[in-house]
């Protein structure tokens, strides 16, 4: 068990990794753009487009990561939840409601996390 939570733990610093380095890459290609830019328009256009991209680029971030985290904190609630509901429902049928909500509740966080990034991906547009 703690072998496999290492993993995951190890899969998910990675996956944070190549998205916070994604998200670099983007603000280092507005900053060449502004390097490379021979065309006659405005200084305060440009910088007002260059902050726009890298605010998009992280609230795309921010929304990738509500979505992301609370998918496995709710999987992983679910994981541990599920079992003890279905072992309380085997030994005792009267049980099977209460311990429903506990797996809904495991739920609710992944839920709660799509909510968040549709909220920060319409903020965005």
């Amino acid at each position: 068990m703690k072998t496999t939570m290492r993993k995951l733990f190890a899969v998910l610093a990675l996956v944070i990794a190549v998205s916070c380095f994604g998200a670099f890459t983007a603000f280092a290609a507005d900053e060449t753009t502004d390097a490379t830019t021979t065309e006659t328009t405005a200084v305060s256009e440009q910088s007002e487009t260059n902050d726009h991209n890298s605010s998009m680029s992280i609230g795309l971030l921010a929304a990738a990561l509500a979505t992301g985290l609370a998918g496995i904190g709710g999987g992983l609630a679910v994981a541990s939840g599920a079992p003890a509901a279905i072992a309380a429902n085997s030994e005792n049928p009267k049980t099977f409601g209460k311990s429903m909500i506990f797996v809904a509740l495991g739920e609710s966080i992944a839920i709660y996390g799509l909510v968040i990034s549709i909220m920060i991906l319409s903020k965005l547009v």
